[in-house]
């Protein structure tokens, strides 16, 4: 039962290292800045419609 300890506690200390190191690269790049845009741009549509892909023309 020891030495299953061992292993575990270093690995659930490295993954935890792990998401603290991509939280705070996230962070750090800015992912959580404009949290209130992100909600309004959903909400609000586009005034001119997406060009078509299929006809280049367009």
């Amino acid at each position: 039962m020891n030495n299953i300890l061992l292993y575990l506690i270093p690995i659930s200390l490295c993954l935890g290292g792990v998401g603290l190191a991509a939280f705070l690269w996230s962070l750090k790049d800015g992912q959580y800045d404009d949290l209130r845009g992100a909600n309004e741009r959903i909400v609000f549509d586009e005034d001119e419609p997406l060009p078509d892909r299929h006809n280049p023309e367009s």
